[in-house]
């Protein structure tokens, strides 16, 4: 096919030609910068169709698959340490409660505190799922672990399972709210229930956990932290999952208002926002290709997905008292993925050496600016 206009120009530019300087700099930069993401935009119209409507409820916060080879040269510098970081006996004669505990992030940041000395209790909707996780990881750490089953969208249910563990273990030392759901959609096909079913679960579920078992902790005297999973597009939003987006910003108000106001009996609220998590399978059903995870680390400034014991060594550091002093803090742990797409031009990133060279010539004939 014949180059033309502008492209035509830039080919002989690279080449070699004398031509360079008739090549604007408007034009140079919507041929390396905004055709890449044109085909970008044009890969991800060639996803599977399931993308597009699929739902991705959970029993936790949903975890990204990554193959061996998709990370980035720069990876390399960037080596993730698996085991937990706090020393043995961290958490010893403390209860963790966490939701959304049977897989995912949930289990991960399970395991990490019971290796740690916790005793957890892990709550979800489906409990054949609870107690495998909680078999799994006591026969490795050596505490017990309870499954509870709990429906977070239903403030009885939350009453009933806060009720099964103060009579199983007391009043916990850490609450970790994981609990999501989320699927993929246009705004405009959202039904008021499909709404309904995020907000339910992710920022209601989070009020009814914090609620019951913050009054709980008020009437005892005794103090505890909070920690909430939420996600980078919190604060910025985001197309086409505008319901978890709208949610997550209301657990992220929810946790600093209650930071403020309830620091005086002796309760720590913090934010943890995951970039993509790197685990077996999870998104396996939404990218079968791994053409989207690739784009996904072309735009992490680390090179590379996230792991699960990353964070959960972030999580027990922020509920241990090691953390005491932090609370209404927001820590996105996202290998530099947000600071990435928030630049308007860091997508010159993939601008070669020889590119560079040629965009400085043009800069240099330009007059008057």
């Amino acid at each position: 096919m014949r180059a033309s206009g502008a492209h035509a120009r830039v080919n002989r530019c690279w080449t070699g030609s004398d031509s360079a300087v008739r090549v604007s700099a408007a034009e140079f930069l919507s041929l390396v910068v905004m055709m890449p993401l044109a085909r970008l935009a044009q890969r991800a119209k060639a996803l599977p169709t399931c993308i597009s409507q699929t739902r991705m409820f959970g029993n936790g916060t949903a975890v990204l698959r990554q193959s061996d080879d998709s990370s980035a040269p720069q990876a390399r510098f960037f080596p993730p340490l698996q085991e937990p970081m706090l020393l043995p006996g961290t958490f010893k004669n403390k209860v963790a409660f966490i939701t959304g505990g049977g897989t995912g992030l949930g289990k991960g940041m399970a395991f990490t505190l019971s290796s740690l000395g916790a005793e957890c209790v892990i709550a979800s909707r489906n409990l054949d799922v609870l107690k495998a996780t909680a078999e799994e990881i006591s026969s490795q750490t050596g505490n017990k672990v309870h499954p509870l089953q709990c429906n977070v969208r239903d403030p009885a249910s939350v009453k009933a399972t806060v009720d099964q563990m103060v009579n199983d273990v007391g009043l916990p030392d850490v609450v970790i709210n994981n609990a999501a759901g989320n699927f993929i959609s246009p705004s405009e096909r959202l039904s008021a229930n499909a709404w309904k079913a995020i907000t339910d679960t992710v920022l209601n579920g989070t009020a009814y956990i914090t609620l019951d078992i913050g009054k709980r902790l008020i009437a005892a005297q005794k103090g505890a932290a909070f920690l909430s999973i939420t996600t980078i597009y919190a604060e910025s939003g985001s197309g086409f999952v505008m319901p978890s987006a709208s949610a997550k910003a209301g657990v992220e108000a929810l946790c600093k208002s209650l930071a403020a106001e309830w620091g005086r009996y002796g309760l720590r609220f913090n934010i943890m926002q995951p970039g993509p998590i790197k685990t077996k399978g999870a998104f396996s059903r939404l990218d079968p290709t791994g053409k989207f995870e690739k784009s996904m680390v072309d735009r992490i400034p680390v090179g590379r997905l996230g792991t699960l014991g990353e964070i959960a060594n972030l999580a027990a550091y922020l509920c241990s008292d090691y953390a005491s002093w932090v609370s209404g803090a927001t820590i996105k742990i996202d290998g530099g993925e947000y600071s990435f797409m928030a630049g308007e031009f860091n997508g010159l990133s993939s601008v070669t050496k020889d590119q560079w060279d040629m965009m400085e010539a043009i800069i240099r004939q330009t007059k008057g600016s």
